[in-house]
């Protein structure tokens, strides 16, 4: 046995070359862990084609938002004149304001219904797998197919139920009052925003630890005091992300808008993303647009900023 292990010793320094030391693993220039090559195979790749279909015509588009381009021909460069057109254009600032008071509302709506569906649903009830799989089909589906479904609904059912009901307000379409025509929008975007929400809401509640609740009860806290002093704040960061997303999918509200209202009536519901692609493709205001399109960025960008750094700073570990 001794002699079986000597040769193998003697086999392994043999297939080693003298004073040469073994071949080391790259290390990063940003970090001193160690590297195997096949990052850098997968890595770069990823980053260049991410870079050549987001970035490039990013920093376009901010280029021709200096130009008076409209999307075709020759262009000349006019600077901030976009811009400056922007801040007195009654158009576009009536569309930032009926998106950001659509934002908060369907942001609140979906929360709210989000949270209590996912309590419920974590819950010991019966079929729970199956609810939760109910819940979350309507998230499955196009926007555009179901908002062309729900504007049938409220073009023809849901007047007639009013007129039965002695509604007066619900006795027309809600899609051609310019009072009420942000109901249907919001309704749609929050009976489909839902089903991520809870899903997200789901899994935080999954890392609360059981033997929390045990010693609540035992000190007697009641169903409210169990949510609102134990639940909510263990999943603090679950709702500081889901929070930052909604409003961001919320501010960025298009298809139910091009379903259900296609901006009307007399353009009480537009939203930006709405207005930039009307004017911007269909409008002859490409250069003009793609200025409110970087405009609008820089806005969503200050406030999912704001949203992280102030709900995170109240979360609780």
């Amino acid at each position: 046995m001794e002699d079986v292990l000597a040769n193998d010793i003697d086999t392994h320094h043999s297939r080693t070359p003298a004073g040469k030391p073994p071949r080391k693993r790259r290390v990063s220039a940003f970090s001193r862990r160690k590297v195997d090559d096949a990052y850098y195979w997968m890595a770069v790749p990823a980053a260049v084609i991410f870079a050549v279909f987001l970035y490039v015509p990013f920093v376009r588009g901010i280029m021709y938002s200096f130009t008076n381009s409209q999307g075709y021909g020759s262009c000349n460069w006019i600077g901030f004149q976009n811009y400056f057109a922007l801040f007195r254009d009654e158009r576009v600032g009536h569309a930032y304001l009926f998106t950001f008071l659509i934002a908060i509302a369907i942001t609140v709506l979906i929360n709210v219904i989000a949270l209590f569906l996912s309590v419920a649903l974590n819950g010991k009830i019966a079929c729970k797998n199956g609810f939760r799989a109910i819940y979350f089909i309507p998230y499955t589906l196009a926007v555009l197919v179901i908002g062309y479904v729900f504007k049938y609904i409220f073009m023809q059912p849901l007047p007639e139920l009013g007129k039965a009901l002695g509604i007066g307000w619900l006795s027309e379409s809600l899609l051609t009052s310019e009072r009420y025509a942000w109901i249907p929008i919001v309704f749609l975007a929050v009976w489909q925003g839902v089903a991520y929400s809870v899903l997200i809401y789901l899994a935080g509640l999954q890392t609360v630890d059981s033997e929390v609740y045990e010693a609540a009860a035992i000190d007697g806290v009641n169903a409210w005091q169990k949510f609102w002093k134990i639940t909510f704040p263990l999943i603090g960061p679950f709702f500081t992300i889901n929070l930052v997303l909604t409003m961001k999918n919320a501010l960025g509200t298009f298809d139910q808008v091009v379903a259900l209202t296609d901006g009307g009536p007399n353009s009480k519901t537009e939203t930006v993303t709405y207005l930039i692609w009307k004017g911007g493709l269909t409008g002859g205001e490409y250069a003009y647009q793609t200025a409110n399109a970087v405009l609008f960025f820089i806005v969503l960008a200050i406030i999912a900023f704001i949203q992280l750094k102030f709900f995170g700073s109240k979360e609780k570990v």
